[in-house]
C-alpha cells in the first residue's frame, strides 16, 4: 500500500518492552529510577524504563520514563518527544484510503494549480469522482488537506 504525507513525516517507534526495543531506541532499566504515573511513588522507590537525560532531551508525559506501548517520537537531533499510545493514535491517525482514480484527479488537480475548491467545484470531473464526492466528501478532503494512502489492489485475475 503508498502511502503519501502531506505533513512533515514523523519518525515514531512504539517501545515494546523488551531489551532489542531498548537497546534501539536508547531505553534503559534502572530500578529505583522513576516516578512512573502515581504520585504516591518517590522517584526513588519505582522500578522503570527511562531514556537517560545525558543522552536526549526528553518531552513527555512523565518527563523521561516510558512504559511499554509508549511511543518514542524523534523531533530532531537528541530530542525526543514520549507519547502514550491512545495520544499517538489520536494525534497520528491513519491517513484516508482512496483509490486509484481519486489520487489521479487529486494529483491532476494539484498539478494544474488548483485548489480544493476548484477540485470540488470542477465541471469537467468524471462521473467515478462525482460519485465519490457525494459518497466520501469528508475523505476526500481530509486526503487533499493530510495525505492518503491508496486502497490495497485487489487482482481479479485466474491463471
Amino acid at each position: 500500500m503508498i502511502k503519501i504525507y502531506q505533513k512533515q513525516p514523523i519518525q515514531a517507534e512504539q517501545f515494546n518492552g523488551t531489551t532489542d526495543s531498548a537497546n534501539r531506541l536508547g531505553v534503559e532499566w534502572e530500578d529505583g529510577n522513576g516516578f512512573i504515573g502515581n504520585p504516591s511513588y518517590t522517584p526513588e522507590s519505582q522500578p522503570c524504563w527511562y531514556i537517560p537525560e545525558d543522552k536526549f532531551t526528553v518531552f513527555g508525559y512523565d518527563e523521561n520514563s516510558i512504559k511499554p506501548d509508549d511511543w518514542i517520537i524523534e523531533c530532531s537531533g537528541n530530542i525526543r518527544l514520549i507519547m502514550t499510545n491512545n495520544e499517538f493514535k489520536k494525534y497520528y491517525a491513519e491517513l484516508p484510503a482512496i483509490p486509484d482514480y481519486v489520487d489521479e484527479y487529486i494529483n491532476y488537480m494539484k498539478s494544474s494549480g488548483r485548489d480544493i475548491w476548484d477540485a470540488i467545484h470542477y465541471p469537467y470531473r468524471s462521473n467515478n469522482i462525482s460519485e465519490y464526492m457525494e459518497d466520501s466528501s469528508e475523505k476526500f478532503a481530509r486526503a487533499w488537506i493530510d495525505g492518503y494512502q491508496l486502497e490495497a489492489q485487489h487482482d481479479t485475475r485466474t491463471d
